[in-house]
């Protein structure tokens, strides 16, 4: 990256909607009369987005006792005392952007750790925060982040975080985290009070962390309608001294995914009983939150406030019509998902460029979550859906070289085709998608990693190959996908656009392609590729998804809610001759399918489990787990790439050890970068912990 002039500068501080503060040669004694406070900055501090020679900063300073302060001075050093301060800058906050303080710091060196603060004209101070900048574009020094996903303050505990510290707190200096990549659901605005639900939920007490003031009651969930009800959300969940706490150590990379909106949300409606209604208040509502409590270089078009966000005025329309790629037209709907722009990239030496997508804003809508897909879902199968009506519904009227079918064999049936006059889904949309390709071939880095909040791995099983009378037979023609209830919606069945892009990464020769991906509340490791078999299988990159911090999963799920006396139960929390408790054999159907679950819960043998594996099943697949919880950690260099699952037990309580708590297992996934024209490959070496249901 070019040396950045100070003008330019501050024109990005102020298109970033951030004060600026630029750093000094010489390093000078501080000069302000700070003494800590953590009570008046109660959600803590921050640092986001960094370059190799500016940073941004974030606190927030509410009023006490019905005093408010106008401004605060914040402080960058090149140590801990303080006494080799090379910026200070006086920052505005405001009622109006919920008293958070936004600075963008520049004029800083590459590669380097700094130690930020803010004080009040009352010298009450922060706490302390630790931030890095990125290294210089033709820096090799290998590139060590973290990526998270799914963190729900509510409903559990995140120890993984405190595990994180302690590891990070006790590596040598080079093997330290950079930065930590938080691929959305930061925060979940779904929520149960622990009235509606006295139970509590699976196995889980319901933490009462937030109450909205203008909320809206859908059955027994709560969900925000206004901007102060999502500042709520984002205040309680910051409370949490294990986020809090990882926050002021490294710098977050985030992207919101869709609890940030709305849990079904696309574009600006939401989704309710298989509803959709317009919510472009609620969009704009979210994306101001959002804003004013991630410190990232978000463009908003809505104004040149340095120190607030400037909504858009805009009504919830219905939205009627749609342009050839999924994208309503509606003036509101398109003024609500362009009030903030979150895709963007982050360059970490010359070994990585991260690209990062929005998978939320610019989707059309999800087919298999409308009201006719239910026609293709059966008791019988609970969360199966044929594969090849996965493929038709995505693809809708360019399927078959533009000539869709009128109908879709289900079973002995014939179903009306909903999709056959209707574009191929997409996610990323038009516009984002002609950037991501742009930026895709245009990297330098050694690897390209798409930070991608949604999986691209596919999730199959084999019910076709089930034995005769153990069930209804198989209403499909060959494998089975996944419905909405357990896993469509993600790019794993966004065929089409994804074969797009597997394809544009073939064709043009690039390499180094790697996805991270959260979402899925389970750890994946696989091989990127377009199809499978009886398809060509033609990896052309890596792709990898990480657990969640404390969100329950799928495994959890079924152990509380399938049916005990279902005849496929097995096939997904099986129990073996000698298990006490309900086994992930889920894991075993979706890597090996299901003769290896069955067999499993027959004889408790793992080694004759795998050995009836599918190989035709999942090719593409290295290491699965669909009930893993902790983070992920990617280490490349340039000749390997390296991600490293530290998965913990389910985070029911917060653990008072300084290291979070024990590991479940820790494994570590390695790829050489391939030549063009090579095939990818993954190797996997268990490291601690017996994960054997996952490989």
């Amino acid at each position: 990256m070019a040396p950045i002039t100070r003008r330019s500068f501050m024109e990005m501080a102020v298109a970033l909607g951030a004060t600026a503060a630029w750093g000094q040669p010489l390093a000078a004694q501080s000069k302000i009369a700070w003494h800590e406070r953590r009570d008046i900055y109660p959600e803590g501090v921050a640092s986001g987005d960094p370059e190799s020679d500016s940073v941004l900063l974030w606190t927030r300073r509410p009023p006490v006792d019905g005093n408010a302060v106008e401004k605060l001075t914040v402080e960058i050093a090149e140590d801990e005392s303080f006494s080799r301060v090379v910026a200070t800058a006086e920052a505005p906050i405001s009622e109006a952007s919920d008293w958070t303080c936004r600075v963008l710091v520049g004029g800083l060196k590459p590669a380097k750790v700094y130690w930020y603060r803010f004080t009040d004209l009352h010298s009450n101070g922060s706490r302390v925060g630790r931030t890095i900048t990125a290294p210089a574009d033709d820096d090799t020094r290998a590139v060590r982040f973290a990526f998270i996903s799914c963190q729900n303050v509510t409903q559990g505990a995140q120890n993984a975080y405190r595990r994180m510290i302690f590891e990070d707190e006790h590596a040598p200096e080079q093997d330290r985290l950079g930065f930590v990549l938080h691929l959305g659901d930061f925060i979940y605005e779904i929520v149960w009070y622990p009235e509606d639900r006295p139970q509590g939920i699976y196995d889980r007490r319901l933490r009462d962390i937030v109450r909205y003031e203008h909320g809206e009651k859908i059955g027994d969930v709560h969900i925000p309608t206004t901007v102060g009800d999502y500042r709520a959300i984002y205040r309680g969940y910051l409370h949490d001294p294990d986020l809090q706490d990882a926050r002021a150590r490294w710098p977050f990379v985030c992207m919101w995914d869709n609890h940030e909106f709305s849990w079904l949300g696309w574009q600006s409606m939401q989704q309710f009983g298989g509803v959709d209604r317009p919510a472009q208040t609620r969009k704009v509502a979210a994306n101001q939150a959002f804003f004013e409590y991630q410190p990232a270089r978000l463009y908003k078009p809505s104004g040149p406030s340095l120190d607030q966000f400037d909504p858009p005025r805009v009504v919830d329309m219905p939205i009627t019509h749609f342009d050839g790629q999924g994208l309503g037209q509606e003036p509101n709907n398109l003024t609500a998902i362009h009030s903030l722009k979150g895709y963007r990239t982050l360059r970490w030496g010359s070994n990585m460029e991260l690209i990062i997508t929005d998978q939320r804003s610019y989707r059309s809508e999800e087919p298999t979550y409308r009201a006719e897909a239910q026609a293709f879902k059966s008791d019988d199968f609970p969360g199966f859906m044929p594969q090849e009506v996965l493929d038709i519904l995505d693809a809708g009227s360019a399927y078959n070289g533009g000539h869709p079918p009128a109908t879709i064999k289900y079973g002995n049936t014939e179903i009306a085709n909903f999709r056959k006059d209707q574009p191929p889904t997409t996610i990323l949309g038009a516009e984002q998608k002609a950037w991501f390709l742009e930026r895709l071939q245009k990297s330098k880095a050694t690897w390209k990693i798409w930070g991608d909040t949604i999986a691209t791995l596919d999730m199959r099983a084999d019910p076709q190959n089930l034995p005769p009378g153990l069930t209804a037979p198989w209403s499909g023609a060959g494998y089975a996908g996944f419905d909405s209830s357990t896993g469509a919606g993600d790019h794993s069945t966004a065929y089409v656009e994804r074969g797009e892009i597997y394809d544009f990464v073939r064709e043009h020769g690039i390499t180094g392609f790697v996805t991270v991906a959260g979402d899925r509340h389970s750890f994946w490791a696989g091989l990127a590729a377009k199809g499978l078999p009886p398809k060509p299988f033609e990896p052309v990159g890596v792709a990898f998804v990480t657990g969640s911090i404390s969100a329950p999963g799928i495994i959890e799920a079924f152990e509380h809610g399938f049916p005990q006396k279902h005849p496929l139960r097995p096939l997904f929390v099986g129990q073996g001759p000698g298990d006490t408790r309900p086994q992930p054999t889920m894991n075993l159907l979706l890597r090996h399918g299901v003769r290896s679950s069955l067999e499993y819960v027959k004889s408790g043998d793992i080694q004759k489990a795998r050995a009836l594996s599918n190989s035709d099943l999942s090719p593409h697949v290295s290491f699965v787990d669909m009930g893993g919880h902790g983070y992920a950690v990617v280490r490349a260099t340039s000749q390997t790439i390296e991600t490293e699952f530290v998965c913990i037990p389910r985070p029911l309580e917060r653990s008072e050890r300084d290291d979070g708590g024990p590991l479940n297992y820790r494994v570590r996934v390695r790829s050489p970068l391939w030549e063009k024209g090579k095939p990818p490959r993954l190797d996997v070496q268990i490291l601690e912990g017996d994960p054997k249901f996952s490989i």
